[in-house]
This record gives C-alpha cells, sequence and structure tokens, in this order.
C-alpha cells in the first residue's frame, strides 16, 4: 500500500540539501553512499525530536536512566550477543552486471532490476558489522567491532549502573547515539544508512510484571507520534508473527509508518525476555542477577525494549510535514512550499523581521531577548516581507513576528502563522510568552 503525498523523496531530498538539513558526507568528494553529515536545521530538528523522545517517555514511568555508551566494542561482547553469529543479511550478486542485492529485495525467480538477466550467484550470509583493529598488531586478539546497536553496551553495564544509582527495579536505562550497520544496499535517502543515530530504551523488570509492561510501552510508543504531529492514519501497529520472531524474543510489535513508498518499520518494541542479561552473565561469568529486597529473591531481571532510529524519524517528519500549495501573489499563481512542522519540533520556532530597516534596532531589541529565553530564533531585514515568508515557510518557521509602520504607535507587531497566513496583532511585551506557550513540547495525546 502506498499514498498520494505531494512529498518525493527526491524533492525531500533536494530541500534537505538546499536548505542545510542534511548534505552527503564528503559531498565535493562524491558523496559515501549510505552516510551523510547533518547541517545546522537538521541538527536543530533532530535535537527537538530527542528531547521529545526523552520527556514522553520520563512522563510515562517513575524512573529512566540516561548513559552514552562507547561506539567500539570488544568481540567477546559481540560473541556473547550474538551478533558475530547470527547478525547476518542473506545476499546474491548478478552474475552479469555484478550489483549485490539483499535476497529480500528481489525475486530470485525474476530478472535483475538493473540488466534484466536472470542469472544469479547462490545466497550467502553476510555479516554487517565493521571489524576494526585496537592498537598497533593487527592480529585476532586485537580485533574490535563498530557496534551495531545501543542497546548491548547498556546490558554490559546494568550492573553497575543499578548498583552506582541504588535504582530498584522497575527501571528503565536510555540511551541516544550512533550505531554502524555495513548495509548492503543503502537506500531511500534516509531509510535505511550504514551509519545512524538510535534512540534506545531497555526496560527492566520482575519475569511476572513484562507482558504488563509490554503493553503499556507498546500503546505508549504508538502514542508519542500523536504529540510530535504526525497523523494517525499514516502510523499503525504490526505485531510480529511467530516465525518473524527474533531468536531473544516472545513478542515484538512494529510501529510502521505509511512512507509513500509504503508502510515501513519506523519503531520497534520488543520483549527480549532474560536473554541478553543472561548471555552476557554467561559468557563474562558475572553475576548480573537483580536481587528483590521486597520479595527476598534474586533473579534475573526480564527486558522490554523500543528503539526508534533518529534519522528515520527525520525523514518521517520531513514526508509528514512537505506540502505545496497554489497562491495567489497579486495577478499571478505562485507555489508556495512549506514545511508544517509541529511547533514543538520545528528548528526555528520564529523569526523576527523588519519592514524597513527603520524598524531594525527596534526589532532587534526583541530578537535578543527571546533568544536569551532560549527560543530558537532568527533575524532578518533583506528583502520584500513576501519573500522573506516564503523562506521561512520553506524552512518550517511556525511564526513570524513583524515590525512595522505602527509599532511605534502601539508597542505591538503582527504575528503571522506558517500554515493559514492568518496574521494578529500583539503586544510587544507579550510575545516571548506567546512563543513560548505555542512551541513548548507537552508529552500528551
Amino acid at each position: 500500500m502506498t499514498r498520494e503525498s505531494k512529498a518525493t523523496l527526491e524533492k525531500i531530498t533536494a530541500l534537505c540539501k538546499h536548505r542545510g538539513f542534511i548534505y552527503p558526507s564528503c559531498d565535493i568528494y562524491g558523496g559515501i553512499n549510505g552516510i551523510y553529515d547533518t547541517g545546522p536545521l537538521g541538527l536543530m530538528l533532530k535535537n527537538n525530536l530527542k528531547r521529545a523522545w526523552k520527556k514522553f517517555n520520563n512522563a510515562q514511568v517513575d524512573t529512566i536512566l540516561y548513559m552514552d555508551g562507547a561506539l567500539i566494542g570488544s568481540q567477546a561482547l559481540w560473541e556473547a550477543s550474538g551478533h558475530i553469529s547470527n547478525f547476518n543479511d542473506p545476499m546474491v550478486d548478478c552474475l552479469n552486471c555484478k550489483h549485490r542485492y539483499r535476497t529480500d529485495e528481489i525475486t530470485l525467480d525474476g530478472p535483475c532490476p538493473h540488466c534484466g538477466q536472470t542469472k544469479w550467484t547462490e545466497v550467502r550470509q553476510f555479516n554487517m558489522m565493521f571489524a576494526t583493529n585496537l592498537g598497533a598488531s593487527s592480529d585476532q586478539s586485537s580485533v574490535a567491532y563498530l557496534r551495531p546497536e545501543t542497546a548491548q553496551t547498556i546490558f554490559s553495564q546494568f550492573k553497575n549502573i543499578a548498583s552506582s544509582y541504588r535504582a530498584k527495579l522497575p527501571f528503565g536505562i536510555a540511551q541516544i547515539g550512533k550505531s554502524f550497520r555495513n548495509e548492503i544496499t543503502p537506500k531511500q535517502f534516509l531509510f535505511r544508512l550504514r551509519e545512524f543515530e538510535q534512540m534506545e530504551l531497555e526496560w527492566f523488570c520482575a519475569p511476572e510484571e513484562a507482558h504488563k509492561f509490554f503493553e503499556l510501552w507498546r500503546h505508549a510508543r504508538y502514542n508519542f507520534y500523536k504529540t510530535i504531529g504526525i497523523n494517525p492514519e499514516h502510523v499503525r501497529v504490526r505485531n510480529h508473527d511467530k516465525e518473524e520472531l527474533s531468536h531473544y524474543s516472545s513478542a515484538t510489535s512494529d510501529v510502521e509508518y505509511l512512507f509513500p513508498f509504503g508502510w515501513k518499520e519506523l519503531e520497534g518494541i520488543a520483549y527480549r525476555g532474560d536473554f541478553d542479561l543472561t548471555q552476557h552473565s554467561t559468557f563474562s561469568k558475572k553475576d548480573l542477577s537483580y536481587f528483590d529486597e521486597a520479595a527476598k529473591r534474586s533473579y534475573m531481571p526480564h527486558v522490554v525494549e523500543s528503539s526508534v532510529g533518529v534519522d528515520r524519524l527525520f525523514l518521517v517528519t520531513m514526508f509528514e510535514a512537505y506540502d505545496e500549495e497554489t497562491i495567489q501573489d497579486g495577478d499571478k499563481e505562485d507555489t508556495r512550499v512549506v514545511l508544517r512542522f509541529h511547533p514543538t519540533i520545528a528548528p526555528i520556532k520564529c523569526a523576527v523581521l523588519s519592514l524597513t530597516k527603520k524598524q531594525s534596532d527596534q526589532a532587534r531589541v526583541l530578537f535578543t531577548e527571546l533568544k536569551k529565553a532560549g527560543i530558537d530564533t532568527v533575524f532578518d531585514e533583506a528583502g520584500s516581507i513576501g519573500k522573506r515568508y516564503r523562506r521561512y515557510d520553506e524552512i518550517g518557521v511556525p511564526y513570524c513576528i513583524t515590525f512595522d509602520f505602527d509599532t511605534e504607535k502601539d508597542a505591538s507587531v503582527t504575528i503571522r502563522e506558517r500554515d493559514s497566513m492568518k496574521q494578529e496583532r500583539i503586544a510587544i511585551a507579550d510575545v516571548q510568552k506567546y512563543i513560548h506557550q505555542k512551541t513548548t513540547y507537552k508529552p500528551e495525546f
């Protein structure tokens, strides 16, 4: 199933580069497939999404602790987790044109999408971890790996964090950070990358409470997307069939988004049982069990995980926000490109504009006050007011504040709302409160 949208992958990719959201990494050298750099506006948007994720999760439960794990893990860590033996994708090559594919992307009975020939190699397994060597030697003892997920550093540090923080179950440990997967075929811009950022939460609880918390997080994580302005009709929860489940999971649900190219996974919620802590306890020969003082018993905690990619969520917000509309500009029609970000996640909350340079000094005073109040704001005095409105529509600024010829008389400004283009007059003294109320994230749905 696909949906009609004015946003195409090509339009989103072009806008992201043109307006400073996302750039191809090493762009002047031809780029690197599956790796991108984040520009100024993109970083602001990502930071707002991360803050919303943390605020929402914190509002659901009593205790979530945050950590920042290392990007490189020892071979022993990844042997225990099962990544060295199991983190594989099935792969084939076209014998004619040498193009390489994941087997779930093609039909082996059909022709190669690139050259049209039906000449395939045998299916083989490809491990997606990036290996490296630590120190000056390059033998087997120095092998380490860039992490393909953030979860394992949480599991390996569970005992230390629980002990140092004196945390009592149930509680969560979460982190936001980079992961690396040597994808066979990175594709669809930010949808599948080789270097990407994850937001992962591991919720630790008593075994008998695990199913209750799985349902809690399954529903909560679905509802999160409403709070950042994602259309509920474009989001669904799909439960995994038994044959789909990972070896560590007894229940998994995906939050899926309806991209223009179909329903695709956005976030996974998985009941991992005690698999990870048991594995690390066995391989490290360290006791990672938890002693429950209230119940006077020791047990291995069970885990409910939620995991969402920052880059994929970024792409969702771009598809969701992008719009084009025809408007009347004098005696001719014009196309307005607008990013309809929810005001709480918009990279820039407001633009302070002076109608002419005569109002610039007064406008700069308000601009400075808004910046000092922690509101992401820009100041602009160049060009016609209409062109400036279009410029800020295209990067998703929800409010434009204009100082005009009447400002000196009534100490008021005109605030223009991005989506409706409606304008209202408001006292300068009330602007900061107005913008703050409109753009502060609230974890409510």
